[in-house]
């Protein structure tokens, strides 16, 4: 998405099991992703663009009916798990595949992978014309939106998620997720404009696993994600409107590999009505790169100077630190 590819191809959207298998190959001929495979261990989950854009459970964007898009979810699902580095235990049962899961690190770290696509509610009051998919909307215009039946990781995955976030005895707890938790106001002043499709689209749910973690006293919460291509560091409240809420987690968004963000002037437009965000830069393509010790989580934000060239330079935008025991991250 966006401008100056740094490739691009010519092949139409995916839709059936040998299209999405021919998609993912062509991605796995890259030598660098296939040398980032070989070096690290990795740990994955999904977002919208296995499958499709802004899809939610069996809902696409598009208004294809609920029977054909099951399909193609099967479809991409099975070409996900033979391409991805993931266990039998994961292998899809036609459109039904659980890859949420948790990991432990010693008694240092446990990682929780959620899947915030598969169970989600509907968006919430979807563009004029759709039946599904994101919308920016007026919270004043869309009463849908703070229904507390509504879900974003489905009812059976939050009480797996409490229950084991509740078992465990780990220092740091993260949260492996798909899109941003914080809030986001897109409306300078007075009200407040919402993306749909990350927690922003399902208030209820985020102050639901929130105030899970506050009340239960679950050791340092920290929540990773990204899909808005650029990098975020927040304080996750539970009440994001009130400057006097306390800080019950932090979190950290990766910005994308090579596509194009918002442009830095639109989204400064915004940080005055988003005080709990402590940074929001979307003019790098990079990663984040994290050390945990007992004492401390320290995330360094690494950009790179171009994604065109290999011997581009890679440095520190910036770097943030979660002490043990103080959740909200610190500028270092």
């Amino acid at each position: 998405w966006g401008r100056e590819h740094v490739r691009k191809h010519d092949a139409p959207e995916p839709y059936a099991l040998d299209e999405y298998r021919i998609r993912h190959a062509l991605y796995k001929t890259d030598p660098d992703l296939q040398a980032a495979h070989a070096a690290c261990p990795w740990i994955v989950t999904w977002d919208d663009h296995e499958v499709d854009n802004d899809y939610a459970d069996d809902r696409p964007e598009d208004g294809m009916d609920r029977e054909s898009f099951l399909k193609r979810r099967a479809a991409a699902y099975q070409a996900y798990y033979e391409h991805m580095p993931m266990p039998e235990r994961m292998r899809p049962k036609g459109p039904d595949m659980r890859i949420y899961t948790e990991l432990g690190w010693g008694s240092l770290a446990r990682f929780y992978l959620l899947d915030d696509r598969q169970y989600r509610s509907w968006h919430a009051c979807p563009r004029p014309g759709r039946r599904g998919g994101s919308n920016t909307v007026d919270i004043a215009n869309c009463e849908r939106l703070f229904n507390p039946n509504r879900s974003m990781l489905g009812r059976a995955q939050e009480r797996w998620l409490e229950s084991a976030l509740q078992k465990s005895t780990a220092r740091w707890n993260l949260l492996a997720q798909q899109t941003p938790m914080a809030q986001f106001d897109q409306k300078p002043g007075p009200g407040r404009i919402a993306w749909t499709d990350g927690w922003d689209g399902y208030p209820a749910a985020r102050r639901r696993l929130l105030e899970f973690v506050a009340s239960r006293k679950i050791p340092n919460p920290v929540v990773i994600g990204g899909d808005v291509h650029s990098f975020n560091v927040s304080e996750l409240k539970l009440d994001f409107d009130n400057p006097a809420s306390p800080v019950v987690a932090s979190e950290f968004v990766g910005t994308s590999i090579t596509s194009q963000a918002w442009a830095q002037e639109k989204l400064n437009a915004f940080l005055p009505d988003n005080p709990h965000m402590k940074l929001v830069d979307s003019r790098y393509r990079g990663y984040v790169r994290v050390e945990v010790t007992p004492g401390q989580l320290r995330a360094d934000l690494r950009a790179m100077e171009s994604v065109a060239r290999q011997d581009a330079a890679c440095s520190t935008l910036a770097s943030f630190v979660v002490e043990d025991g103080k959740p909200g991250p610190q500028k270092a």
